[in-house]
């Protein structure tokens, strides 16, 4: 009985981490969704993922075209990286500008940010060069 009890712990245990919604880009249901490279919506609260920044598609800082070009690849490519893993997401209890949850996603142990960084889809933040301005 113990062991069954266990193994029940277990399985509900993994299958609870394996859940994750499937993720799609915001459009006016913001409850699962992408909203670009570095905000997403869950289950009705919106994150900035901490640690990293992508280019704007919608107010266009400094890079123009090229800048919303880069913005929709970063969203594409992070749609495509929480629909196509296992992850979890971690809340630091802050909130940050524009009242956003502060968070990171981890995916195989990574920061879904090193990956983005990594692929020359984002920046490091605060310090990072913000190279697609230039």
């Amino acid at each position: 009985m113990k062991y069954a009890l266990l193994a029940l712990f277990l399985f509900t245990s993994v299958a609870a981490a394996q859940s994750m919604p499937f993720m799609k880009k915001c459009g006016s249901n913001r409850y699962n969704c992408v909203v670009d490279g570095d905000t997403i919506w869950l289950k009705g609260v919106k994150y900035r993922l901490k640690d990293y920044d992508t280019p704007e598609s919608q107010t266009n800082v400094c890079g123009g075209d090229f800048e919303k070009q880069l913005a929709n690849k970063a969203s594409k490519r992070l749609i495509e990286l929480l629909n196509g893993n296992d992850w979890k997401i971690v809340t630091t209890g802050e909130e940050g500008y524009y009242k956003r949850q502060l968070a990171s996603i981890i995916i195989k142990g990574e920061d879904v940010g090193d990956i983005l960084i990594r692929e020359r889809l984002a920046r490091r933040w605060p310090d990072g060069d913000e190279w697609w301005c230039k």
